[in-house]
């Protein structure tokens, strides 16, 4: 059978000072970046800086127009048979091409209209705009013994105003020649004029451009720089 003093002499006793054990841990050794890799990641950065740059120079823009200049020439009512409208613009386009290539345009058409009906409109000849420059084109819009009948009642409340509104829409269709390529562009404005039908001045126009078609390049690259 076994006694009590049997179970503590299986055990020693304990060293008076024990020995101090320590750990060190040691940071994930990375290798700096070898020439060859820093070589590889300056000519992708060249790379894109220039393929930025050819896209910049060569994306087609559409071209700008703007109503630079609205006179007048007359404004009449008639009454003898029936309301009927005579009516006279001289405006003055303003064409600005963004690009660096040359742009031609085929035509330049610009419409009269009043409330949303279409009174008239009249279109220029072709032309050319040099690289990041602009045009200027003259057009004369003459209207005589138009019928009004539809807007009768606005049109006589603008005469006793003493204010006639008008639509006005300008578009321009061009050719863009990058290279061998020809690549069609088309730019829009629509403007509300404002006509004081007492001394033939206009009051007030209000513009408003509208964007044209193009496209969008993106362009994803993903450069992997083995650690060696």
């Amino acid at each position: 059978m076994t006694s009590k003093n049997d179970y503590v002499a299986c055990y020693g006793p304990l060293p008076s000072s024990p020995t101090p054990q320590h750990v060190v841990v040691l940071p994930l050794y990375r290798p700096p970046p070898s020439l060859r890799c820093i070589r590889r990641y300056l000519a992708v950065a060249t790379v894109l800086f220039l393929l930025s740059l050819a896209v910049f120079l060569l994306y087609p823009s559409d071209p700008t127009i703007k109503l630079a200049r609205v006179r007048l020439n007359h404004v009449r009512v008639k009454s003898s048979h029936g309301l009927s409208l005579d009516l006279s613009f001289s405006l003055t386009i303003k064409v600005y091409n963004r690009d660096f290539f040359s742009l031609d345009y085929n035509s330049l058409v610009v419409s009269v209209g009043y409330r949303g009906r279409e009174l008239g409109f009249v279109s220029s000849q072709g032309g050319r705009v040099r690289a990041r420059a602009s045009s200027y084109v003259n057009a004369t819009l003459d209207l005589n013994g138009y019928e009004v009948i539809h807007d009768a009642f606005y049109l006589i409340e603008d005469l006793a105003r003493g204010v006639i509104p008008f639509d006005t829409d300008t578009e321009v269709n061009g050719v863009l020649g990058l290279f061998f390529f020809q690549i069609p562009l088309k730019a829009r404005v629509s403007c509300e004029v404002y006509v004081n039908s007492n001394n033939q001045t206009i009051v007030r126009q209000d513009c408003y451009p509208e964007q044209g078609s193009g496209f969008n390049l993106v362009l994803n690259i993903i450069w992997f720089c083995p650690v060696h």
